[in-house]
């Protein structure tokens, strides 16, 4: 957690919108709330909301994939904590890379909100937890909302300078 430099999380116009979240049910509590916080901000926004929940975070993307054909965004969200063996590296490794091709493949935003932390203290502290520093379950759903507005906007602009109708 950096601490700085976040661009702010003010709920953005998506209205018509949907958004499909996905969390993983290993630390629930914190991934509870977390889903909790994505809905809101969905709502908050103007957007309906479908959920799912996969056992982890190494299913994520799958559900993520399926979600992306469906919705206009998607939202995954889970905590891997590091602990003694490379099993910490592979996990981040696949969800990351998984989920960012579902994104590129799609043409549609698929927000990363797997916390990736050495402790659980710092998980706890990026969950949105009452004290927490960061909201990632909130602030990863509005991030996501608003690149399908700037993707709309470049869609949008592109038409009018050819001469199509938007």
């Amino acid at each position: 957690m950096a601490g700085f430099g976040e661009p702010g999380s003010t709920p953005v116009d998506a209205s018509g919108m949907t958004v499909g979240v996905v969390a993983a049910r290993w630390h629930g509590e914190l991934t509870d709330n977390m889903l909790d916080r994505a809905v809101a901000a969905a709502r908050a926004c103007g957007a309906r909301v479908v959920v799912a929940r996969v056992a982890g975070s190494v299913e994520l993307p799958v559900v993520a994939q399926a979600m992306a054909r469906r919705c206009d965004v998607v939202v995954a969200l889970g905590v891997v904590v590091r602990g003694a063996t490379a099993h910490f590296d592979y996990v981040c490794r696949s969800v990351t890379d998984g989920l960012t091709r579902i994104a590129l493949d799609e043409g549609k935003p698929v927000a990363h909100g797997v916390l990736t932390v050495d402790t659980i203290e710092q998980a706890r502290d990026r969950a949105g937890l009452p004290g927490s520093a960061e909201d990632k379950g909130w602030s990863s759903t509005v991030a996501a909302l608003d690149a399908a507005l700037a993707l709309r906007q470049v869609a949008a602009s592109a038409n009018q300078r050819l001469g199509f109708a938007t």
